[in-house]
C-alpha cells in the first residue's frame, strides 16, 4: 500500500525547526507539486538548490515531518528553481518511484491543504498564527484553536467466486474503474456507513463484513478503512 515504504521510517512528530541546507522543501499551486522527474523517479528541492537566500526561506517555511531524519518543510511561496523542478500534476504520486517520496508528496499535500483552508478563523475571521509548539493554529482574538482533522470513509472489495465488483462514477472527472468507497457521515458507525454505501451503489445488503487494513489516503484528507465481503458466501446462505 502506498504508506508501505520500509525501511524508510516516516515521523510526523511536529517540530519547531528551521531548514538546513539539505532540507526538502514543498510547493504547491493547486493540485501540482514542484518537483522533478527524471528517468521514472522524482524528487523534491533542497534548500541549497534554491535561489533565494536561505534566510528568506527559513522565515517563510512550515515544517511538515521527516523521513529517516531526512526534513521535509513547507514554502508558502513560490521558490525559485533551477529548469529541472516543474509543477506536476500530483496525480504522478500514485505510481512514482521512489515510493517513500511520493508517500512524503502525498502527506505533504494533506497538510497544505489544511494550512491553505485555515488561513482565518472561522469564527471572527481574524488572521489564524501557528503554534511554535504543536501542529495547530490559534487566533489571537478569540482564542479559537484548530488542528488537522482526517475524514474517515470505508473502501469495501466486495468478491464473487474469483472476480472483484468494480464500479466508475458517471459525470466526474476521475474515470477509471475503482472499489467501492464512500464517506462517513454524522451520527453514523463505519458498519453503517458500508451497508449504505454498498446498497447506494449496486444495491446489494452486506451482511458481516471483514475488517482488512487502514490506509492514508492525502488525496482526499481521508483514513480509508478497508474491507472485504464475499458476495458468493451470501448467495448461497439460507
Amino acid at each position: 500500500m502506498i504508506q508501505d515504504i520500509a525501511p524508510h521510517t516516516f515521523d510526523n512528530t511536529y517540530r519547531s525547526e528551521l531548514p538546513t541546507g539539505n532540507s526538502f522543501v514543498l510547493w504547491f499551486e493547486e493540485r501540482s507539486c514542484l518537483l522533478s522527474h527524471t528517468d521514472g523517479e522524482i524528487t523534491f528541492p533542497t534548500v541549497d538548490e534554491l535561489k533565494e537566500r536561505r534566510e528568506h526561506i527559513a522565515g517563510t517555511a512550515t515544517w511538515l515531518f521527516s523521513i529517516d531524519n531526512q526534513p521535509f518543510f513547507l514554502v508558502h511561496e513560490p521558490p525559485v528553481v533551477e529548469e529541472i523542478f516543474r509543477l506536476q500534476d500530483i496525480q504522478l504520486f500514485r505510481t512514482a518511484s521512489p515510493q517513500y517520496m511520493a508517500y512524503a508528496g502525498i502527506a505533504a499535500f494533506s497538510l497544505f491543504n489544511w494550512y491553505n483552508a485555515h488561513r482565518f478563523c472561522g469564527r471572527c475571521g481574524a488572521p489564524m498564527k501557528h503554534s511554535d509548539k504543536e501542529r495547530m493554529l490559534y487566533c489571537e482574538q478569540c482564542n479559537q484553536m484548530e488542528y488537522p482533522k482526517i475524514f474517515s470513509a470505508v473502501i469495501v472489495g466486495v468478491t464473487h467466486g474469483d472476480k472483484l465488483l468494480m464500479s466508475r462514477y458517471a459525470n466526474r472527472e476521475y474515470t477509471r474503474y475503482s472499489l467501492l468507497a464512500g464517506f462517513a457521515e454524522i451520527g453514523e458507525t463505519i458498519e453503517e456507513t458500508i451497508y449504505r454505501e454498498v446498497m447506494e451503489e449496486v444495491g446489494l445488503n452486506v451482511k458481516n463484513p471483514v475488517y482488512y487494513k487502514s490506509q492514508p489516503w492525502g488525496f482526499s484528507d481521508t483514513l480509508l478503512l478497508g474491507f472485504l465481503w464475499n458476495w458468493t458466501e451470501m448467495i448461497r446462505s439460507p
